[in-house]
């Protein structure tokens, strides 16, 4: 579903991502883990068509990441998405539905924001919401497309504990109906609990890629990270 052919990014003469190559099966949950600065949101950025890389090919479904008509069938939430705090939850989400070619009643997408959990909430301005409701609704401007591949930046970072479950659980549901989830993390736990494979980046370099129960042999996601990361810096 999704496939990285020797991607390479540059911001002048410094190397954000060197030869990166990955595949991403369909239906799976794949997280990309990495130290702050490592590569992982350029990478998404370019996966979702924002940047354009150097030298390499993306390929969603087969098709170039930066064609247009591709970007019709993917979802992206960014680490910090922007909302516009004075539209309530359900004029938001129509207006990000508005923006694709193909367009929802105003009851599927009150029926979106009802399986983020937000559906009592859609009436109230945005700037009314917690962070955690508005983890929730970016996720639902995700969904709005009904896309085959979703892409997230963060989206376990700054939750508490009972936030971060609750969006676990609607990962899991868009696994269940075989949208392919590929997610940025730092939060080692979990990223174990809910992935299928991990990609591992250092410097702009992959270092590992593959099953989370083949990488961690028995031990903690957090401990084979550092031992791999402290690896490669010697």
């Amino acid at each position: 579903m999704i496939e990285l052919k020797n991607v390479k990014k540059s911001y002048g003469k410094r190397v954000i991502i060197d030869d990166l190559s990955l595949v991403i099966k369909k239906g799976s949950v794949f997280g990309f883990l990495g130290q702050n600065g490592a590569g992982k949101t350029t990478t998404i950025k370019m996966m979702v068509g924002i940047a354009a890389p150097d030298r390499g090919e993306i390929l969603i479904g087969g098709e170039n990441s930066q064609n247009v008509d591709t970007r019709e069938n993917i979802g992206f939430m960014p680490e910090a998405p922007y909302f516009y705090d004075r539209l309530t939850g359900l004029e938001f989400v129509k207006f990000c539905g508005n923006l694709f070619k193909k367009h929802k009643s105003e009851k599927e997408y009150a029926d979106i924001l009802g399986e983020t959990g937000i559906y009592e909430a859609r009436n109230i301005p945005i700037n009314k919401y917690s962070k955690g409701m508005k983890q929730r609704l970016g996720f639902a401007q995700v969904m709005v497309n009904d896309p085959d591949c979703i892409f997230l930046d963060e989206p376990l970072d700054g939750l508490d504990p009972l936030g971060r479950r609750e969006i676990k659980k609607i990962i899991l549901g868009l696994k269940a109906r075989n949208k392919t989830v590929f997610f940025n993390s730092h939060i080692l736990y979990d990223t174990e609990e809910i992935c299928d494979e991990i990609g591992i980046i250092h410097g702009g370099k992959l270092l590992y890629s593959g099953g989370v129960k083949g990488f961690c042999k028995g031990e903690s996601l957090e401990k084979k990270f550092v031992e791999t990361v402290e690896a490669r810096e010697k």
